[in-house]
């Protein structure tokens, strides 16, 4: 096999990182961290498993509707993946589609289901696909929105 093939191989780096948003790393202590002897990438996290990285990606999206006020798919991602690293255009566009709701519908994208709609649009985003099971996903929003999720 030769490199460029192994290469097409290797997952997307928010997979291999069980970081499915490509969360960027910082003062944030997320919960289900990989140990630092797994912090391997120097810009984004690694988690222990996918079900932690999905459940930070949701915390985030419910901390820009609480805190921030996001209330459309335009306000999230031009936060989430700003034009300066991203292009944010065709980010939105691919979102909205795939949720079903318009670039500037007001919405509130943090009741569960409408949480989970725009989780999965946006590893298949960051990812070029949505690998995950659904029973993945509910373990994760479960992590989430649960009692302890904080």
């Amino acid at each position: 096999m030769t490199q460029a093939n192994s290469a097409a191989l290797k997952p997307p780096r928010g997979i291999r990182n069980r970081n499915p948003g490509n969360i960027r790393r910082g003062p944030s202590k997320w919960k289900g961290l990989a140990p630092d002897t797994e912090q391997t990438d120097p810009d984004f996290c690694v988690f222990r498993a996918p079900e932690w990285g999905i459940r930070a990606i949701a915390r985030i999206l419910i901390t820009y509707r609480h805190q921030h006020r996001a209330r459309t798919i335009a306000e999230v991602i031009a936060t989430w993946a700003p034009s300066s690293e991203n292009n944010t255009a065709a980010y939105i566009a691919a979102v909205a589609k795939e949720t079903g709701h318009g670039a500037h519908e007001i919405y509130d994208y943090t009741a569960r289901p409408e949480l989970e709609r725009l989780v999965r649009a946006i590893i298949r985003h960051e990812n070029g696909q949505q690998p995950y099971s659904d029973a993945v996903i509910k373990a994760a929003l479960d992590l989430a929105l649960g009692p302890n999720a904080v």
